[in-house]
C-alpha cells in the first residue's frame, strides 16, 4: 500500500523521519516522497535529516502566544493555532500526492501539546481533500511522564478515534522500563525503529522494489477492510533469523522436492516453525497490550524466503488465530523475499476494545482533572506485558 506520511509534533515528526529512513534502507517505496512535518516549535525541525526543508511546516509563527516557541503541552492552544493556520495547512497539503496514493497516515504523540491538539485538526482537514482513508498513528506516554500528558493522551485519543478511519497505537510504557533502561528520551531512536518495522510490515506490504508474486496476495483493500470498523488497533510481530549455511542447503533441497517441504532443523519442520511464529506474533509484545479476543478483525502477513514459509503451517496458524480471537474475518497473505536473512510474522488487530492501558490513562486523566493525581504506584497495578 502506498500512503502519505504526516507528522505532527515532536514524536510524530520523529516517526516520519524514521519511516522515511526505513523506506530508503529497505527498498519499500511506499510514500513517493509525500510527507510533511508540522510543529509549533521551530527548534524541533533541527533534528530531521530525512525530511526535506520544504516539508517542515511551522504552525503559529505569527501567533502572539507562541511565535515558534511551542505550546507548552497545551492541547487547546495547539488546536486553536492549527485552526487559525487553516489556509497555510491547506497550501502545504498540495505537496502530498494524495490522488495517486491509497491512504494518508498522521503520526503524533498523543500526550504532547502539538501532537495531541493540532493532530486531530490536521486529520479533519485531510479528510476534506481526499476520499481515501486517513489513519492515525498514535504514541501513548509512559507512566513516568506527568499527569498532564495522561490527560492530553486521553482527550486526544478520543478525538483521533472519532475523526480518523482507525488509529494504530504504540504504547511507550509497555516498551520502556525507566528503572532499568534510563530516560525515555534516550531510547526514542530505538523505539521508533521497532515501531517502523511493525507498522511498515503491514502498511507497506507489497511495496518492495524487488517483490515477487505472492502465493496468497494481500493488497490495500484488505487493510481497508481490516480497519473498516475504525477504533483502536494494535500490531503483533515476531521474527526468526535464518542460519546462512542452513539456508543455502534449504534452498537446494527445496529445488529437489515438490509440495510441502518436510526437512527439519533441530527436529522441527518448517510447518511447525511457521505455526509457532504466528503464535509468537499474537502472544508476545504487541504495540499496544490488549486482549486479542476483543479484536473485530485481524490480518496476518508472513514474510521471508518462500522455502522457509510453510503453507501448511501458515494455514494452521491462521486457523488458530481465528479460534483465539473469534474475529469476524482474518485476512492472510505472504510476502516472498528470496534473499532475506529472516522470516517474520506480523498481525494487525483492529478495533480492540479490552485495553488495560487505555483504562489506566483514563483514570489518571480523571484524577488529574479533579486535582487528585494518582501515584505511579497506583498505575502499576497492571503488570507489564512480557
Amino acid at each position: 500500500m502506498k500512503f502519505a506520511l504526516v507528522g505532527v509534533g515532536g514524536a510524530g515528526g520523529r516517526l516520519v523521519e524514521q519511516f522515511r529512513h526505513t523506506e530508503k534502507e529497505t527498498g519499500r517505496s511506499f510514500s513517493k516522497g509525500s510527507l510533511l512535518a508540522f510543529d509549533t516549535q521551530k527548534a524541533a525541525f533541527e533534528q530531521y535529516s530525512e525530511i526535506p526543508l520544504d516539508r517542515h511546516v511551522l504552525l503559529g509563527d505569527l501567533h502572539s502566544g507562541i511565535r515558534g516557541e511551542g505550546v507548552g503541552g497545551d492541547v487547546d492552544l495547539a488546536a486553536d493555532v492549527a485552526r487559525q493556520d487553516d489556509d497555510e495547512i491547506y497550501r502545504e497539503f498540495d505537496k502530498l500526492d494524495v490522488h495517486n496514493l491509497d491512504a494518508v497516515v498522521v503520526a503524533a504523540g498523543l500526550g504532547g501539546g502539538t501532537g495531541g491538539g493540532a493532530g486531530p485538526v490536521i486529520v479533519d482537514r485531510l479528510k476534506t481533500i481526499t476520499e481515501n482513508p486517513v489513519y492515525g498513528l498514535g504514541v501513548l506516554p509512559d507512566r513516568s511522564e506527568p499527569d498532564q500528558q495522561a490527560l492530553n493522551a486521553a482527550r486526544s485519543l478520543q478525538s483521533f478515534v472519532r475523526i480518523s478511519d482507525g488509529v494504530v497505537l504504540f504504547d511507550n510504557d509497555s516498551w520502556h522500563n525507566g528503572d532499568k533502561q534510563g530516560p525515555l528520551a534516550d531510547r526514542y531512536g530505538e523505539l521508533n525503529r521497532l515501531h517502523a518495522t511493525r507498522f511498515l510490515s503491514v502498511f507497506a506490504l507489497g511495496e518492495l522494489d524487488s517483490a515477487e508474486i505472492a502465493e496468497n496476495t494481500l493488497d490495500s483493500s484488505d487493510i481497508f477492510r481490516t480497519l473498516t470498523t475504525g477504533g483502536v488497533a494494535s500490531i503483533g510481530y515476531a521474527s526468526t533469523e535464518l542460519d546462512v549455511n542452513s539456508g543455502f542447503f534449504s534452498r537446494l533441497l527445496s529445488k529437489l522436492r515438490n509440495g510441502e517441504k518436510k526437512y527439519e532443523t533441530e527436529g522441527r519442520t518448517v510447518a511447525m516453525r511457521t505455526n509457532d511464529l504466528i503464535k509468537r506474533a499474537a502472544t508476545r509484545q504487541l504495540t499496544l497490550p490488549c486482549s486479542i479476543a476483543s479484536a473485530d478483525r485481524a490480518l496476518i502477513v508472513l514474510s521471508g524466503p518462500p522455502e522457509e514459509c510453510s503453507r501448511k503451517g501458515f494455514e494452521s496458524g491462521r486457523h488458530w488465530l481465528e479460534e483465539e480471537t473469534g474475529a469476524v474475518e482474518v485476512f492472510a497473505g505472504d510476502e516472498p523475499r528470496p534473499n532475506a536473512s529472516s522470516v517474520s510474522a506480523t498481525i494487525l488487530f483492529s478495533n480492540v476494545t479490552e485495553v488495560p492501558r487505555i483504562d489506566e490513562l483514563q483514570r489518571r486523566a480523571v484524577a488529574a482533572k479533579s486535582g487528585t493525581p494518582q501515584s505511579h504506584g497506583q498505575d502499576q497495578r497492571h503488570s507489564r506485558q512480557p
